[in-house]
């Protein structure tokens, strides 16, 4: 990787953002998250990638304009953060860990939502544990808020109370959340309605269209997340061969 892309307005249409980049059935929601991304830069949000044709990003926000349910004034929360393929294991991820960590000056730290264990579509808390991070506070039923606090007399960051609950409101069939922020999600939510319909199942589908929708969700993670009669099952992006897996049918 040779050199590091800050995306904006002016030259988001011309750039790529990394996922789903040739992938024709995320066509759609791969202008989704362009268009959403236009409408977060001036809230601060920041998308820096390597200027290479592959997965090799960071995405990062302040807390208060994050969607994602964090109680963290002057914090930056990473949103997305992927280095794959060939670009692993040489040091871009430190690299673009840098460029987050530069434009945090001036904030009391830096936070990141994983899992207790290593989930699909969400960071590695393994790297940050590296990079000094601490356990800062958990949700059921795995989510973790890992936090670099730059002083001792830092405020603490938490998850908010509702996300702790995981449970949604809908308590019949199966209900599925998600925003524009991941480009896979508007064609893997239709695919996921199909499939349910198809096995005689309701399913209710919430698309978050603001940041106090999402941040008032159930659980810490907002790009995508199942629920069954009311249940957390999964933040996991469900393909129909996953559906059966997980459904058992």
């Amino acid at each position: 990787m040779e050199s590091i892309v800050t995306l904006t307005a002016e030259n988001i249409d011309d750039e790529h953002i990394c996922c789903a980049i040739a992938d024709k059935k995320c066509a759609q929601g791969y202008q989704a998250k362009k268009d959403w991304l236009a409408t977060q830069f001036p809230n601060g949000y920041v998308f820096k990638k390597g200027d290479v044709r592959g997965k090799v990003f960071i995405e990062y926000v302040p807390a208060e304009h994050a969607w994602v349910p964090v109680d963290a004034p002057n914090y930056l929360l990473i949103n997305c953060f992927w280095v794959s393929g060939k670009y692993k294991g040489k040091g871009n991820g430190k690299k673009l860990f840098e460029e987050c960590m530069a434009d945090a000056k001036g904030k009391d730290g830096v936070i990141v939502v994983t899992g207790k264990t290593k989930q699909p579509f969400m960071s590695d808390k393994r790297f940050f544990k590296k990079q000094g991070f601490e356990l800062l506070d958990v949700a059921p039923p795995y989510f973790e808020l890992w936090g670099k606090r730059f002083s001792e007399g830092s405020p603490v960051p938490a998850f908010k109370e509702s996300a702790k609950t995981g449970e949604c409101s809908v308590r019949d069939g199966l209900a599925v959340f998600y925003t524009n922020a991941c480009p896979f999600t508007e064609y893997y939510v239709e695919d996921l309605v199909r499939v349910a319909t198809a096995r005689g199942k309701n399913i209710t589908v919430t698309k978050f269209t603001s940041k106090e929708e999402a941040q008032a969700h159930c659980v810490p993670y907002t790009n995508y997340t199942v629920f069954n009669d009311g249940k957390f099952v999964t933040q996991r992006i469900l393909s129909e061969k996953e559906f059966d897996k997980v459904f058992g049918t």
